[in-house]
């Protein structure tokens, strides 16, 4: 664990007020895609399969982080698309930091460069680039020569002038322990990271890559054999404890997908980003008018091999919360990464 101590405490208290207002569902933090236009064609994502006239939108300033307002999350991860490509970036990442949410701008990190100096540093705000694999597996998975070269690049520089940056490293059937391991090792013992995080690749429909998408024992054996050896302690990856069980096969959740809300051009997605049954206006209608008790693994066929953090992590988040025991775990195990 490398969540800065700022952070956890804010979380932590966010999850006790909750607890003291006996809420049941409330968003840990907001995934946030003010539009759809790329300047990638990866394989796993399907975001740019959306009309032409859907990937011309931006959206408004005053409603990207209205949304987050209505919503309450106290972090945002702001997607896409790319989000560096849309022109008022820099002025969401500035609204949102000065009302104190940690926001995590998720980026290929092509135009990191070139648009960093739009950017201050702050301690509520952090690069997370994708980085999918080392050269040649991250560029084959962007299908782009020369993209992981100037990420890292991208990566050092930010590092230099004084910002956090957080990887975001998504794995497919094709890797094995050992891809997991070396993208890792890198990660955290090359550049330097300030945390990773790591996810199994879900079947997202649009997605033009449909043969590539790891199932449940799939996932756990490559993170179970990945993790071993003391590698799981030693990263500075940005999971609870109880997350890395739930990826190893050692522990199992339902989905809360309701704590990791998608909010887009067209609104609430039901029920999460990688699924699409229906958007909604507003947060509270999200929350009030779905029917969350029919997502999940044994519940929908289009959940059957998901084991994505958007639906699980936040599961393990409150599972910790609501013991002393993981508690201690956790923050034992953030304090010895």
């Amino acid at each position: 664990m490398a969540m800065p101590l700022r952070q956890t405490i804010r979380v932590g208290t966010y999850l006790f007020e909750q607890k003291l207002r006996r809420r049941e569902k409330f968003p840990l933090i907001v995934e946030l895609e003010p539009l759809y236009a790329c300047n990638l064609s990866c394989e796993g994502c399907g975001k740019i399969q959306h009309p032409a006239g859907v990937l011309k939108q931006r959206m408004p300033v005053a409603q990207a982080v209205g949304a987050v307002l209505e919503s309450g999350a106290p972090m945002v991860s702001i997607a896409g698309g790319e989000p560096l490509m849309h022109p008022q970036i820099d002025e969401i990442v500035r609204q949102l930091v000065a009302r104190k949410k940690y926001v995590f701008l998720c980026t290929n990190a092509l135009l990191l460069r070139k648009k960093i100096e739009k950017f201050t540093p702050s301690p509520y705000f952090a690069f997370a680039v994708h980085i999918d694999g080392l050269r040649e597996r991250h560029d084959a998975s962007v299908a782009k020569e020369g993209v992981f070269d100037e990420a890292v690049e991208a990566i050092r520089e930010a590092k230099r002038r004084g910002f956090r940056v957080t990887t975001n490293s998504t794995f497919f059937n094709t890797d094995t322990p050992q891809t997991v391991i070396e993208v890792l090792d890198y990660l955290n013992d090359d550049l330097k990271v300030d945390e990773m995080m790591i996810s199994p690749a879900y079947a997202y429909e649009k997605a033009p890559d449909q043969e590539h998408f790891l199932g449940v024992e799939q996932t756990r054996e490559l993170f179970r054999k990945a993790f071993a050896g003391g590698n799981r302690r030693r990263w500075r990856l940005n999971h609870s404890p109880l997350f890395l069980d739930f990826l190893e096969g050692r522990a199992d959740f339902p989905c809360t997908a309701w704590a990791i809300p998608n909010y887009s051009l067209f609104g609430w997605q039901r029920p999460c980003y990688l699924m699409s049954d229906g958007y909604v206006p507003t947060y509270r209608q999200l929350i009030e008018e779905t029917d969350w008790d029919s997502y999940g693994r044994g519940k929908d066929a289009r959940c059957a091999n998901c084991m994505a953090h958007c639906g699980y992590e936040p599961t393990a988040v409150l599972a910790t919360m609501g013991s002393l025991k993981e508690s201690l775990r956790a923050a034992r195990e953030s304090v010895s990464g």
